[in-house]
């Protein structure tokens, strides 16, 4: 019983050496390279993880420690996209570890990554996207909401806390320019064309955005920055009520809710500005990503529909 009491205590501190070190690498990466909050849970929540499984510590483990502990999360079934997230993860811990002194090597140099390929994805026609703009009906603001996830290709955390300071500047009910700022992952800012259909979405919101900011002064102050106001605590529409939304947008327009959420109307964005003949470097540009190889698994979507092109108009396809 002693014996017990006496690992169970070891391992308790263990576990506590270990989210001190955690906090500190977030803590970093917060401060230093401006990682969100979803980026900074994911990373706390593998790290922990980790430290969990591995009996010595997750800051003292070795690279054979690692490897055993990634040859478990094969086994509990995981796909190699999470475990790439995982180790991606570890590395840049130990490497933390090691600048800041706490190691003296790095365990995670010779650890192996899984094969991971992207998955692509189920997007929406130009004909699912006419049904779903047409079952927005008379709803201003879910209109505009739709017009700058599919005509801008916004992220959802980008749509629901933009700023009215983010618009461009209205003059005689004319904008001045046809872009919008928008703040993403990184803290990084882009610029966002809108086309008149956005521009007029917006426009239409506006005129009656008033009628929906929240009662009482503190929750109106909250809300005044916000393109899309809420009485909730961060003052704008949540992630959450976006989704809830789109899900019923998408029986109106008679489509599964799986295939309409944030994210599929900006994979819709980017590969129907690909099928229209748009440069895949444009498209990563618009697409904020820092990566091109992010932007490519949209080609994959086109590369399918010229080998179908071929093998319904070719002679040879067709013998």
């Amino acid at each position: 019983m002693m014996r017990a009491s006496s690992l169970s205590a070891r391992r308790a501190r263990r576990i506590a050496g270990d989210g001190a070190r955690i906090e500190a690498f977030l803590e970093m990466i917060s401060a230093e390279r401006g990682a969100a909050a979803n980026t900074l849970e994911a990373y706390g929540r593998d790290l922990t993880d980790a430290s969990e499984f591995l009996a010595g510590g997750l800051v003292s483990a070795s690279g054979n420690d690692l490897r055993g502990y990634i040859q478990d999360l094969a086994r509990r079934g995981m796909a190699a996209s999470t475990i790439a997230r995982k180790r991606s993860a570890l590395r840049r811990f130990f490497r933390f570890q090691f600048q800041e002194g706490c190691r003296a090597d790095d365990p995670t140099s010779q650890l192996d990554a899984p094969k991971s390929r992207r998955a692509v994805p189920d997007v929406l026609t130009r004909e699912d996207m006419a049904r779903v703009i047409v079952a927005c009906g008379e709803d201003r603001r879910l209109v505009c909401l739709v017009e700058l996830l599919y005509g801008a290709g916004l992220r959802a955390s980008e749509l629901v806390s933009l700023p009215v300071s983010a618009l461009p500047r209205r003059r005689g009910g004319r904008w001045e320019t046809r872009a919008i700022t928008v703040r993403g992952k990184g803290g990084k800012d882009r610029l966002c064309p809108l086309g008149p259909p956005a521009l007029e979405a917006i426009s239409a919101w506006l005129d009656v955005r008033e009628e929906h900011l929240p009662k009482g002064e503190a929750p109106a102050r909250r809300a005044a920055p916000y393109l899309f106001p809420s009485r909730g605590a961060a003052g704008h529409l949540t992630r959450r009520r976006l989704g809830q939304m789109l899900d019923d947008l998408a029986l109106n327009a008679g489509l599964s809710p799986e295939r309409l959420y944030p994210h599929a109307l900006r994979h819709a964005y980017a590969t129907h500005l690909l099928q229209g003949g748009a440069d895949l470097r444009s498209v990563q540009t618009l697409l904020g990503h820092a990566d091109i190889a992010t932007t490519q698994i949209y080609t994959h979507v086109i590369a399918d529909e010229l080998a179908e092109l071929l093998e319904t108009t070719h002679p040879l396809a067709r013998d």
